[in-house]
């Protein structure tokens, strides 16, 4: 069964889930955070399928995420690096850790702890405002279209109403 694709929509968060495209992907990349590099170490780790490990690589390749490199030539085995497109997925990941270490936590604790060894401290991601740095929650926060999406969208009375009256202010 195809799935459809989010690539051509005007969202960024639809974007990104075309990339993704199921929890295996997110899987990989943590992984691959945690150092993994190797078909074999993710078969391990994992328990997935090669043929949807394939798939995934593959996808994660195609969409710049990672590159990859041959390690042996004979036979010729590959690792798979994370490119700088997919080393900035890092806070992505670290949010939804974050979030699932407070609402998907039983009582034997947090499985994995972040530890920042720039300062030494164990942390937890928090996204905060870009100007001032105070944490987002969606009660403050308003969207409005920015300069990528479509004029031709704006017509339709259901897209304006989603979004705040000053729909391209920057």
């Amino acid at each position: 069964m195809r799935r459809t694709s989010f690539d051509g929509w005007p969202c960024s968060i639809a974007r990104t889930v075309d990339i993704l495209g199921d929890g295996w992907t997110l899987l990989v990349l943590r992984e691959v955070f945690y150092g993994e590099s190797r078909f074999d170490g993710f078969i391990d780790s994992l328990g997935i399928a090669r043929n949807t490990l394939s798939d995934r690589l593959r996808r994660l390749e195609g969409m710049g995420m990672l590159q990859r490199r041959a390690y042996q030539t004979e036979p010729v085995r590959h690792e798979y690096l994370l490119t700088d497109k997919g080393r900035d997925f890092f806070g992505v990941l670290a949010a939804i850790n974050a979030w699932g270490d407070r609402w998907q936590t039983g009582d034997e604790g947090i499985p994995v702890i972040m530890h920042h060894t720039a300062c030494g401290h164990d942390t937890q991601a928090t996204v905060v405002c870009s100007s001032c740095s105070e944490p987002l929650r969606h009660e403050d926060v308003a969207v409005r279209t920015g300069p990528g999406y479509p004029d031709r969208l704006l017509d339709n009375p259901a897209v304006r109403a989603r979004f705040s009256a000053d729909t391209n202010a920057s």
